[in-house]
């Protein structure tokens, strides 16, 4: 008898959704983000503090480095629950920006610690708004070529934001090592960057050959396997770096 075959978007959909459903998602954890934007702020060495405002008035943490001679610039997505200046986010905001990149990584919303991945899917909306109104503050900014570097659910967020967000004015997306990122991810019409790490989590390297088989649709798209690499990129940022910096130095400005 012959099996069901279920596609492989299907599959990690509704395992997303299954999540969720059996762990009832919260609020926003405000208070938690309220503490990772004081921690942060204290220990602050590079860059200036900004705070950008959503329609319903809440304020959330952005952290920005102008880049000297900038050719571009990039908003930074970090992973769940974590803070815009936290370990791997705090080291590539300095690193692109001293490669010529203006850096403004932002504070995506945040669950209590123990939420699991699904039970941030009904937040994506309020990351795809963090998302436009940084992009919107770099362009007032005078940043002409703008991109999107977004790590672990922060790129899955990045994923969401692209595709259900018209005519998004950004021009390019950088995904490291994304979580389950196969939501229609085909519908994007802009370069993207799939980066992961030969020893990256499991649920990262399931389905990288359907992502390529996506992004490639589009001029300038690739992806990028970092030998030796973890989910982290621990010693092997500079590499990482590297990748990214030759990928945006590609992309033509559109402005």
């Amino acid at each position: 008898m012959n099996r069901l075959r279920i596609p492989v978007l299907v599959r990690v959909l509704l395992c997303l959704v299954l999540s969720a459903a059996q762990t009832p998602a919260g609020a926003q954890d405000y208070e938690r983000e309220a503490r990772w934007a004081e921690q942060t702020l204290a220990a602050l060495d590079f860059g200036d503090a900004v705070h950008l405002e959503q329609a319903n008035k809440h304020r959330f943490l952005g952290l920005y480095i102008r880049a000297a001679n900038e050719r571009g610039a990039v908003v930074i997505a970090h992973g769940r629950g974590w803070s815009p200046n936290y370990d791997l986010y705090g080291d590539l905001r300095i690193r692109l920006a001293d490669a010529g990149y203006s850096t403004l990584s932002i504070q995506m919303p945040v669950l209590s610690s123990s939420a699991k991945i699904g039970d941030y899917l009904p937040t994506f909306s309020d990351a795809d708004e963090r998302l436009s109104i940084a992009i919107a503050w770099l362009r007032n900014k005078g940043s002409a070529k703008i991109a999107i570097v977004s790590h672990s659910l922060g790129a899955t967020m990045a994923n969401h934001y692209l595709i259900n967000v018209p005519n998004s004015p950004v021009d390019a997306c950088v995904f490291i090592s994304i979580i389950n990122g196969l939501e229609d991810m085909f519908r994007i019409k802009i370069p993207v960057l799939d980066v992961y790490g030969g020893q990256d989590w499991d649920v990262t390297r399931f389905g990288a050959d359907e992502r390529k088989r996506q992004i490639l649709r589009v001029a300038n798209s690739r992806q990028v396997v970092i030998d030796g690499a973890r989910h982290f990129y621990e010693d092997k940022r500079d590499v990482l770096a590297r990748v990214i910096v030759d990928f945006l130095d590609r992309i033509p400005d559109r402005h």
